[in-house]
């Protein structure tokens, strides 16, 4: 039998009976959870230095456990010299153990270690439930060696949740301890 990550087994044992409560329903189906966090890195620099883009799939590599893929511009645009096709960035979606994992490690050991980090924003979600923000260095990951990546790259994060109301995914985003910042301290 596999051993489950801490925090499915904190979501199973914890936060779905908090939040059966919170809500008022008693079907587990109902409640609110995490379909599936989508990691994605642009590299605009790989136009002109193809290992750069290398460099930012073998970091999303380390990170995630899992091997990203290449994504590439859409459409040509001379202002960038890019043209369509052209390999721009990289992105891993990241489903059941190793969606769990991967946020145990982001709110566990990444995030303490941002810079002046205060919390996430409150607002940051998109109507539909789900949660995206950005960090600016892939080296907060305690996995990667700086010294093999000299380059500072960062990175966008989103949390798709089963919900399209913004407020439940708080709740849920909360219980597992992702550190939002209160609407109260937004406002000031």
């Amino acid at each position: 039998m596999a051993i489950l990550p801490r925090l499915q087994e904190k979501y199973e044992q914890d936060i779905l009976p908090a939040l059966a409560e919170k809500l008022g329903r008693k079907n587990r189906h109902a409640l609110p959870r995490l379909q599936k966090i989508v990691v994605s890195m642009g590299v605009g620099s790989a136009i002109t230095e193809k290992k750069h883009l290398d460099m930012a799939i073998s970091a999303m590599t380390e990170i995630t456990g899992q091997k990203p893929s290449v994504r590439r511009a859409t459409k040509s645009v001379a202002g960038f010299r890019l043209r369509e096709g052209s390999p721009v960035g990289c992105m891993v979606t990241l489903r059941r153990t190793r969606m769990y994992e991967f946020l145990d490690r982001l709110i566990a050991l990444a995030l303490p270690r941002v810079r002046d980090f205060r919390g996430l924003k409150p607002k940051a979600f998109d109507g539909r439930g789900n949660y995206s923000f950005g960090l600016s260095e892939q080296l907060v990951f305690p996995e990667l060696n700086p010294d093999k990546y000299p380059i500072t790259q960062g990175m966008n994060i989103t949390l798709v949740t089963s919900t399209a109301d913004n407020e439940e995914a708080r709740l849920l985003l909360e219980g597992f301890g992702l550190p939002l910042q209160s609407l109260e301290s937004t406002k000031e």
